[in-house]
């Protein structure tokens, strides 16, 4: 078997505060006097049963952490740390996700925070080895005027190379707010040439998926693992070229599928997907990119060879100008050739 880290893919769905790994949030916490609650430091005890799982659990943590990364040096801390976390599994291209709402109010303001973060996605690009580009996510918990704002402030900084906004999202949790009412944010995005990567199918079924489908026009699709349950919801996506965002360990810690086994990934490639696999948020889920990679091998027995169809779906998806994805496709193929 071939090694995983050697393998060049691109990580999509990586969002900012759960990029963190369990000693980076308690180095931060530490710098700022937080006590942090033991369940979340511990990966014996995030990694809790089937019958514990589920969104609320994971947002009230989530919230925790978030609520550490706190000031310029924090957010450029993030940035650099997932940026050589990618480059150290042979990630060629990260786009990180980033609602910069959460972190205005400790430098300044909506717009500080996002140019720090874009600033340091530049400075990590130039010196670890990957490209970094940034999605500007809204949040459903807030209200779609803010999702407006931020979609005004995100197609300032639009561009497909390092440290540019690429693409414009919505996350939290699928069950709250219509979803039309974020029909404008995603226009003001469009009209910026930023594609939509909102979040659905996860939580929630096929008849979400319709829903974003219908009114926020997505390029990808965040999750959309609950398609596979409408045969011709599913072929319609793959017909309109919808790339799926696919984040396994999520599926199984959120309790939306029992095991890895259950995650209906070769549902999805049947049926002609294209599948980026993606970490989503290895704080809690305790799995990075390549644990989705070795799940794929281990789990849902893929060969190498279509071990290196997804590594080069997730090139294919990405919003990295095309030279650079004919180069890292190259690289793909280089791997694949080798013994």
């Amino acid at each position: 078997m071939r090694d995983l880290t050697r393998l060049p893919k691109a990580h999509l769905h990586l969002h900012f505060t759960g990029s963190m790994s369990i000693p980076t949030l308690v180095r931060l916490a530490q710098a700022r006097g937080v006590q942090l609650p033991e369940a979340l430091v511990d990966s014996v005890a995030l990694d809790v049963p089937a019958g514990k799982r589920g969104w609320f659990r994971f947002q009230r943590f989530y919230d925790i952490a978030r609520a550490v990364v706190k000031g310029e040096d924090a957010l450029r801390e993030v940035v650099r740390a997932a940026a050589s976390d990618d480059a150290a599994e042979g990630s060629r291209r990260l786009e990180i996700q980033v609602d910069p709402t959460s972190y205005a109010a400790s430098v300044g303001g909506l717009q500080p925070a996002l140019e720090i973060i874009l600033d340091e996605a530049q400075v990590a690009s130039r010196e670890v080895g990957i490209q970094v580009g940034v999605i500007v996510a809204a949040s459903r918990i807030r209200h779609p005027f803010d999702a407006r704002t931020l979609a005004r402030l995100a197609a300032r900084y639009a561009g497909q190379g390092p440290g540019q906004v690429c693409a414009f999202g919505l996350n939290n949790d699928e069950w709250e707010g219509p979803t039309a009412e974020w029909d404008g944010a995603f226009r003001i995005a469009r009209r910026a040439g930023l594609p939509g990567v909102p979040h659905g199918g996860e939580l929630r079924g096929p008849d979400h998926v319709r829903e974003v489908f219908a009114h926020l026009e997505p390029t990808r699709l965040g999750h959309g693992v609950r398609a596979s349950e409408d045969p011709a919801l599913l072929a319609e996506l793959v017909a309109s070229g919808v790339a799926f965002e696919v984040c396994p360990a999520s599926n199984v810690h959120l309790g939306v599928y029992p095991t890895l086994a259950d995650v209906p990934l070769r549902t999805l490639l049947d049926a002609g997907a294209q599948v980026a696999l993606g970490a989503d948020d290895p704080l809690l889920f305790l799995a990075r990119l390549n644990d989705q990679y070795a799940a794929a091998r281990d789990v849902h027995a893929l060969s190498d060879a279509e071990l290196a169809g997804l590594a080069s779906a997730s090139i294919d998806a990405s919003f990295a100008p095309d030279e650079d994805k004919a180069a890292w496709r190259a690289e793909v193929a280089a791997w694949l050739a080798s013994s």
